[in-house]
């Protein structure tokens, strides 16, 4: 009886060590300010976009590869009379064990989409929809990766469409050379009303070659690269028409040393987004220059500060369109605190207080 009360105590401690479970939490704060001033523009409106997003995020870990998290993405507009203007609720499962990474259920954008530019995703995206509700999955290395992903953006109902956007990207590096391909399908349905309401939809795809010379150089980030964009879009209530699509080119130069950069894209090529006056930003995504055969973009900023915890960049951009210089100004500040295990990294920080004192000294 003794031998086996001591088997089953030894049995029942490896069940408990093999699950145990670890308390996670993650703790972010998200605010921005965006002025854009496009006085006479025929494409795209002035206004500003100004708020702050509150994140607390709490999780359990187990195996080292396994976390779940529940939270909420509570975002207040600058200027506004309530609390809380927006609410996205959090839940999702993470898997992370290299070369593999999954996400399923409601979980943030910005990780694991930030790498699309704003001819997918304008920047109101980030600001007005931080949360995603789908699936992710990805296979990576330290440079190179190819992921899968679905966003359900809207369920139908007798006022509300059904919308999800179906996409997948990847990037191959060899040397200082590289090739990336990014591509979505967004699904723009109707509503569950008699009305007929015929299916839009709407694809992307970008395949560019580039050149990335910061690993040569002193820069955090000196590359250039140019490629093939092309939009497909289709209206399903059209019997005699199939895909239309809108090619063009697409050219990207990045150079950033010591928290000072510039950021070039150029496009010139086809209209795209066919449909705006019809469906406006609730079926492109995408910034809405893109509808004009030419466009340039000069950002030029600035990191305050910036680490792993804390960011704070204000850019300064020029938008090159219609014959006219567009200009916009944006601040973003970032804190984000968590307390997931991490490998060191090397340190990246701009403190430009500092620096200013250096000079004097």
């Amino acid at each position: 009886m003794k031998t086996r009360n001591i088997f089953l105590a030894v049995l029942l401690q490896v069940s408990i060590s093999a699950f145990s479970q670890e308390l996670l939490w993650k703790a972010g704060v998200h605010s921005f300010f965006d002025n854009k001033e496009f006085a006479g523009s025929e494409v795209e409106s002035s206004g500003t976009m100004a708020g702050t997003h509150v994140v607390p995020q709490i999780g359990l870990g187990f195996e080292g590869k396994h976390r779940i998290f529940v939270g909420v993405n509570v975002m207040h507009e600058f200027g506004s009379d309530k609390a809380i203007d927006y609410y996205d609720p959090i839940a999702y499962y993470e898997y992370d064990g290299k070369p593999f990474r999954f996400y399923m259920g409601a979980f943030p954008r910005k990780p694991v989409l930030d790498n699309y530019p704003r001819l997918f995703f304008q920047d109101s995206i980030a600001n007005y929809r931080p949360t995603m509700t789908g699936f992710f999955w990805e296979l990576y290395n330290k440079d190179d990766y190819f992921n899968i992903w679905m966003d359900w953006t809207s369920r139908q109902t007798q006022t509300r469409r059904e919308t999800f956007f179906m996409g997948w990207s990847g990037k191959y590096n060899h040397g200082i050379f590289y090739g990336q391909h990014l591509a979505y399908m967004f699904h723009f349905a109707g509503t569950a009303n008699d009305l007929f309401e015929p299916v839009q939809d709407n694809g992307l795809f970008l395949t560019s070659l580039g050149v990335d010379f910061s690993r040569k150089t002193d820069f955090e980030k000196l590359e250039i690269n140019a490629g093939w964009a092309l939009g497909l879009e289709k209206d399903r209530g059209v019997d005699d028409k199939g895909w239309n699509p809108r090619n063009g080119f697409l050219s990207e130069i990045k150079a950033e040393y010591k928290g000072l950069g510039l950021f070039n894209t150029f496009y010139k090529g086809d209209g795209k987004q066919i449909s705006y006056d019809r469906f406006g930003s609730a079926l492109y995504w995408g910034s809405p220059v893109y509808q004009l055969k030419q466009y340039d973009r000069l950002d030029g900023y600035i990191y305050f500060v910036k680490n792993s915890t804390v960011e704070v960049k204000f850019i300064y951009s020029l938008h090159f369109a219609e014959g006219n210089t567009f200009h916009e100004q944006a601040l973003y500040a970032t804190f984000n605190l968590d307390n997931l295990k991490k490998k060191p990294q090397k340190p990246y920080e701009y403190l430009w207080s500092n620096w200013f004192s250096s000079m004097k000294d």
